[in-house]
């Protein structure tokens, strides 16, 4: 028996099969889950990489800052979902900040285009995402956001880093307002993963060089699975209590000092 049997996940952001959102579809459905993916742009891509899941997904088109999509994106997911359609969890792996507002210099020098920009992608589409697909969730139901812990001043980070603050603070309000509903909010915090994402960040490659050296249990910046596996159980049923957090799958970088 599987941690998610029977389960029927949205889970957004696979962008090639090194995204992190790849390996948490990948090991959902090895958990039992149903799986539906979204994708953004790069259709085609998706949909290849899709075929690439143990069983083949379905994807549907979502850009998170198109409110019309978001509108019909119940309409547009609901044949993927069985007889008796619902979602029992969602992932959020959706993160852009412009050129402008990131690398050295961007926070003071960004534009505040650039700014909104960042913050409507990376952080408000979390609300947008888990409004949109609230008609189909009951009791519960589980929505994960993917966080890189912001409580400190990150190198290169600038505006995305502001933005996952904002992003954490979402997380609180939705877990308080969707509580009365049972549906549960957390993010996974991720320690740094290569993947397409986190190669568009300049200065990425400083993290390589102390995250292994910092984390007491140690990180593989190639191996996406530890992470992936965090977010699979923060979707199932054995955090029924747990909402408004981040759970850490860094390795323990958050925990020590330098």
């Amino acid at each position: 028996m599987g941690l998610l049997d029977g389960k029927r996940l949205l889970i957004t952001g696979v962008i090639t099969d090194a995204s992190l959102a790849f390996h948490a579809a990948k090991i959902a459905q090895e958990q039992g889950a149903e799986v539906v993916l979204t994708g953004y742009g790069r259709m085609r891509l998706v949909e290849r990489i899709a075929q690439r899941l143990p069983k083949p997904a379905p994807v549907v088109e979502l850009d998170v800052s198109d409110q019309d999509q978001l509108d019909s994106l119940v309409e547009r997911i609901t044949p993927h979902l069985g007889d008796e359609p619902r979602l029992d969890g969602v992932l959020h792996s959706i993160g852009f900040a412009p050129a402008g507002a990131l690398g050295e210099g961007a926070f003071l020098s960004a534009e505040w285009e650039d700014v909104a920009t960042t913050i409507q992608v990376s952080a408000f589409s979390l609300k947008s995402l888990a409004m949109a697909c609230k008609p189909l969730m009951g009791p519960g139901a589980s929505v994960v956001g993917m966080d890189f812990d912001n409580r400190q001043a990150w190198p290169a980070y600038d505006w995305m880093g502001v933005a996952k603050s904002a992003l954490e603070s979402v997380t609180r309000y939705l877990a308080r307002d969707l509580g009365r509903d049972g549906i549960r909010v957390n993010l996974v915090a991720a320690g740094p993963v290569k993947t397409m994402a986190a190669k568009s960040i300049p200065g990425f490659g400083a993290f390589e060089d102390v995250w292994d050296q910092r984390a007491p249990l140690g990180w593989d910046m190639g191996d996406p699975v530890p992470v992936a596996k965090t977010v699979c159980a923060v979707l199932s049923d054995w955090l029924p209590v747990t909402t408004g957090s981040m759970v850490m799958a860094d390795g323990g970088v958050h925990a020590v000092g330098v």
